[in-house]
């Protein structure tokens, strides 16, 4: 283990380039449908991930349920909800049509959605209601909304801070990423396995760790990052959309950045890497690097054996 003043730098180029172009944001807390006669009849998109349920609430009894391919999912279903948790036989960018109907048959007689399988997040509930929500549900609506909004001003503050202001490690003080023992860095290249079945094999791998002044949500953080030099064995072109870090007890850690955007050739290699924020406590063991492609219906990529110094 050592303290590296190149690790600095390659933060500096994390910052420099573009966030990655990751799957559209999915809306991962309440959502709620109303239903009316005109209502349009296109499929609702909702996302779904393997392991995650999402739950289908309903103000009128179910009749019947349309899922293709229900022995790939877990399903648990009553009078007026439906459960359901994906398996990991369905893979990220695959869509599933999902109908409901009601058995009184008013109108509208029944209910359409388009399951999209997300690399890394889940709707959790959707509320489909035949007539107009309550005023306390309106109320708690606009307050998630304003919730949200706050979450999204801070996100952006805290990018402005990170992208402008001193650059280089006084940048790196500034911000309060850089704590009193700099940025410690372990080449990890032999215990970071390639799963069978991965088009996609790393070469070469190191992670660094900076311990920082900051605090979030009653816990220290720490930032992580992981590079990989990966070789392209497919037959097709691979470009990174975006990653997440699965820790030992299965909790996943979405990336603040990707590094780099470029595609990596059949038979080519290229450097890569993924930053992290983590509570403290949460940096210990081994995890997994899962990586997924902007290319739709490609499997993710993962990565076992990841350890941070």
């Amino acid at each position: 283990m050592s303290v590296l003043s190149a690790a600095a730098l390659l933060r500096l180029v994390l910052l420099a380039v573009p966030m990655d172009a990751a799957p559209p944001a999915c809306e991962a807390g309440t959502r709620h449908l109303e239903l009316t006669e005109d209502t349009p009849g296109e499929a609702l998109a909702v996302c779904i991930h393997p392991g995650l349920p999402t739950h289908f609430l309903f103000d009128a009894e179910l009749g019947r349920v349309e899922l293709p391919g229900r022995e790939r999912f877990q399903v648990m279903a009553g009078e007026t909800g439906f459960a359901l948790v994906p398996t990991g036989a369905l893979t990220p960018g695959e869509r599933v049509q999902l109908g409901f109907t009601f058995q009184d048959g008013a109108d509208p007689k029944g209910v359409r959605f388009l399951l999209v399988v997300h690399p890394s997040e889940a709707a959790r509930l959707v509320k489909v209601t035949r007539q107009p929500r309550s005023l306390e549900s309106n109320r708690q609506g606009e307050q998630q909304a304003r919730a949200e909004a706050r979450q999204c001003q801070e996100d952006k503050a805290r990018l402005a801070e990170e992208c402008g202001g001193q650059r280089g490690v006084l940048g790196l003080l500034a911000q309060g990423l850089l704590g009193e023992s700099g940025i410690a860095s372990k080449d990890i290249t032999r215990s970071v396995i390639s799963r069978p079945g991965n088009t996609l094999e790393s070469m070469d791998a190191r992670s660094y760790r900076s311990d920082t002044t900051r605090v979030a949500g009653g816990h220290e953080v720490v930032r992580l990052l992981v590079t990989q030099q990966l070789q392209n064995n497919g037959s097709t072109p691979w470009t990174p959309g975006g990653a997440v870090l699965v820790g030992p007890k299965g909790e996943e850690w979405k990336v603040l950045g990707v590094w780099t955007e470029e595609s990596i050739a059949p038979g080519k290699k290229r450097s890569v890497g993924v930053e992290v924020e983590v509570p403290r406590e949460a940096a210990r063991g081994t995890f997994t690097l899962k990586w997924w492609g902007r290319e739709a219906g490609r499997a993710s990529e993962h990565f076992d054996g990841v350890t941070f110094p």
